[in-house]
């Protein structure tokens, strides 16, 4: 109320005042992007679909990408949204735009034209452009070599950057982008001879050149570039001092280690060679076998591609093959595991995938509590091949090392020390050729990695065989049509 004093005209003003000030002061200022996020309840990313980044198999949403961007939102206590962008430039006008995306994660690199768009993180991952070639043609070794040669690079990309910079250099050089392609296009239109040479990322060529069995790599034309993810460039720094600390953190717990090792540290295994052949016995050799595989798996509960992988590790899906130490069969079994696993005829194909997925299943079952269940199958898979005893000391000198018993990561870098003395005289079950079964792991991942590959739909035409993994006129599992391949001894 106002004082009698005071004219009417003034204690109008006054109060008007007084009402402007508990209207401001009860607003407040704005929330930042990071506090909107946790009202919303919902993180919204955005990135491309591909091999490196995100797409979809059987088993759901999976991709290097994918999975940081799902930690983040897990340590955000909110959900994920994912949405996907055509081409690059798609991704960064999408970026901030109203109930659009916040976070593009898409294996970015700050260039300069883009820091004025775009905010960056701190990097999370290290690679290299590599000029990829055929390998019938003349292996390109420096920039000049490029010269009269097709060029195709993704647009939007680093590798555009890199190739517009050199052409200052060698303005004779020439070259095309197209935001239509992905780099696994790029990678197999090298393959199948419809480009001379591209340039993709490092990580791009280790993940995908097991399909692609003609590319090779010429040169590294820019040795270093880090990836990063971005937000808008007019965003506050809420959001982006989060994504910081959770990188730093990633990488400190070794997410980033494991998430790397995951989808790149196993992909050079097989190698050029090893890598055509696969391919040649996944049109020859698994469509005699697949139908028993899938069984067996369906049986025992395994995943019928991982029986497969084993079986290719072990015998190159032959049934004849015998190794010097006496194991035979496709699955290559030793005649007391294939007594205890109920197998009469270790030759018989039927009958060894059968023991080989009741094993594997049966040492599944066998391991710690403890292990994590992501690695567990890759704990199953080493015993299957040095034994249980074997990798349980293994586990103990990691446990004596200050590292994780638990975590395949840590125990595949001490399984080898089992085959120096120093170390195998301090465990209970002594030598064993302890790289071994870290060898076996990596092929069978790298195996299965294609198996999956190829027997889901395909993204951007990737495939590597078309439709089927079944030879025309020969039906699965087909007594009749067993492979005439005589006994092969496996090294």
């Amino acid at each position: 109320m106002c004082l009698l004093t005071i004219s009417p005209i003034r204690c109008l003003l006054l109060s008007c005042a007084v009402s402007l000030l508990i209207t401001l002061n009860g607003c407040g200022k704005p929330p930042t992007t990071l506090e909107r996020i946790h009202e919303q309840g919902v993180l919204h990313v955005i990135t491309r679909n591909s091999p490196s980044t995100y797409f979809q198999d059987r088993n759901g949403d999976t991709g290097f990408e994918y999975e940081l961007v799902k930690h983040f939102a897990k340590q955000l206590g909110v959900e994920l949204k994912i949405d996907t962008a055509d081409n690059i430039d798609q991704l960064f006008s999408l970026l901030g735009t109203q109930n659009g995306p916040v976070i593009a994660a898409a294996g970015l690199v700050a260039s300069p034209d883009r820091l004025a768009n775009a905010r960056f993180s701190d990097p999370y991952l290290d690679v290299s452009s590599q000029v990829i070639y055929h390998q019938k043609n003349a292996r390109p070794k420096q920039p000049k070599d490029l010269l009269g040669k097709s060029i195709l690079a993704l647009k939007g990309t680093i590798h555009e950057d890199n190739l517009k910079a050199l052409q200052q250099d060698y303005p004779e050089l020439s070259y095309a982008v197209s935001d239509q392609v992905e780099s696994v296009d790029l990678l197999r239109m090298v393959d199948e001879e419809q480009i001379d040479l591209t340039v993709v990322n490092s990580n791009q060529v280790a993940m995908n050149q097991v399909y692609f069995p003609h590319i090779r790599v010429g040169f590294t034309l820019q040795d270093s570039h880090q990836l990063r993810w971005a937000i808008a460039a007019d965003d506050d720094v809420s959001l982006l001092n989060e994504i910081n600390r959770f990188l730093d953190n990633a990488r400190q717990s070794g997410l980033l280690q494991r998430l790397t090792e995951r989808y790149y540290g196993h992909v050079d295994t097989l190698g050029y060679v090893g890598a055509y052949s696969f391919a040649r016995h996944l049109q020859q050799r698994l469509p005699h076998y697949e139908t028993w595989f899938r069984n067996a798996a369906k049986e025992h509960a395994v995943d019928w591609r991982l029986l497969a992988a084993m079986g290719y590790q072990e015998s190159h899906w032959l049934p004849t093959a015998t190794s010097k130490t006496g194991v035979r069969g496709l699955m290559m079994l030793t005649q007391r595991t294939a007594k205890a696993m109920g197998v009469r005829d270790r030759l018989n194909p039927q009958q060894s995938i059968q023991g080989g997925a009741r094993y594997i299943a049966l040492l599944m079952k066998q391991l710690p509590v403890s292990i994590y269940e992501a690695d567990r199958i890759w704990f199953a898979l080493a015993s299957y091949n040095v034994g249980m005893g074997h990798l349980e000391d293994a586990r103990k000198l990691t446990a004596a090392e200050g590292l994780d018993p638990n975590k395949w990561l840590d125990v595949k870098m001490i399984l080898p020390r089992l085959a120096q003395k120093q170390w195998y005289s301090k465990t209970r079950y002594g030598y064993a050729r302890g790289g071994e079964p870290v060898h076996f792991v990596n092929n069978i991942r790298r195996y299965y990695d294609i198996l999956t590959w190829v027997t889901q739909p395909q993204i951007e035409g990737t495939s590597l065989i078309s439709g089927t993994t079944h030879v025309p006129g020969i039906e699965p599992g087909d007594s009749n049509s067993t492979p005439t391949d005589p006994a092969v001894v496996v090294p």
